[in-house]
């Protein structure tokens, strides 16, 4: 007899869900909490999603916090059910991709903040999103510059302020933190503007508002200027958020890459810093769930 579409849709969901259970309570069965949770730290641990793309995120949620995750993040308020069902939350929300009227995609790494013409299809989408977050329960919504194109770096830094300050009434009316990141343009993202914390400080000073600040990645910071520490001390009043991830190659922030990351740690706990720091590493290794509870138990201070 043929399946109605109805009953067909259904058993393929529900085989679907079934799948991901196994998984989910296999890998709990690996990490049991017992042996496997970090010990005590001044430190609320999040990891990427991205960098365990072919882990579901159900699994993924059984799995860290098995492991001490508070968070999961770089997701979309529609992602806050299913974390929110394991007592998790998502410390940095991904960011919206809006079109301007040419049919320019903006909102990514690439083309963000620092041109004026994207500024209307910025604002379009990250108005509902602002608001998605919020509602989900949110804090913290990620953005970006933008490439440098030609344009000199001083007049991108006031574009950012001019786009930025038409969203952030509506941030602080929602209890949310716009947070722009910190890249690399040497390896990673070429041409990338906010490529230096002086200039993220800058923007920060600029603007000036409690409801905006910048998302320090260690790995991409050492690549650029190095002196983390020094930098982590100086500015951490700006630093909403930390990642993580080995230099060079952005893998295990083991002793196989040349960060000292408890003592990275260490300063930004005596900081006085209650956020949370992302795992943004990407495993090399064939268990990538053991490479992250490796990188937990190194950044428990």
């Amino acid at each position: 007899m043929r399946l109605s579409m109805h009953r067909r849709s259904f058993l393929m969901t529900a085989g679907k869900s079934a799948a991901i259970t196994a998984v989910a309570t296999s890998l709990a069965t690996r990490l049991h909490a017992a042996d496997a949770a970090v010990p005590g730290t001044r430190i609320n641990h999040s990891a990427c999603k991205w960098c365990y793309g072919d882990i579901p995120l159900e699994a993924l949620c059984v799995a860290g916090k098995a492991l001490g995750l508070k968070s999961i993040e770089l997701l979309m308020p529609g992602d806050f059910p299913t974390l929110q069902s394991h007592g998790l939350t998502c410390a940095m929300v991904a960011n919206p991709v809006g079109k301007t009227a040419s049919g320019v995609p903006v909102g990514t790494i690439a083309k963000a903040f620092n041109r004026l013409d994207h500024h209307d299809a910025l604002v379009a989408a990250y108005e509902p999103h602002l608001k998605a977050a919020a509602a989900a329960g949110a804090s913290n919504v990620i953005c970006f510059s933008g490439n440098r194109e030609g344009l000199a770096d001083q007049q991108g830094l006031e574009n950012c302020a001019i786009g930025l300050q038409r969203l952030l009434p509506l941030a602080a009316n929602l209890g949310l933190k716009l947070v722009m990141e910190l890249l690399n343009s040497k390896v990673d993202h070429a041409d990338y503007m906010c490529d230096h914390s002086a200039w993220g400080v800058a923007l920060c000073k600029k603007l000036d508002n409690p409801h905006f600040g910048l998302l320090y990645d260690i790995y991409h910071m050492q690549i650029m200027e190095g002196d983390v520490i020094h930098t982590i001390r100086e500015h951490h009043r700006w630093f909403t958020h930390y990642h993580t991830g080995g230099v060079p190659g952005r893998n295990e922030i083991d002793d196989t890459q040349e960060l000292n990351y408890p003592a990275i740690m260490r300063a930004i706990a005596d900081t006085g810093y209650s956020g949370f720091v992302g795992q943004e590493f990407i495993p090399k290794r064939p268990d990538k769930l053991a490479s992250l509870k490796q990188g937990l138990e190194i950044c428990s201070v």
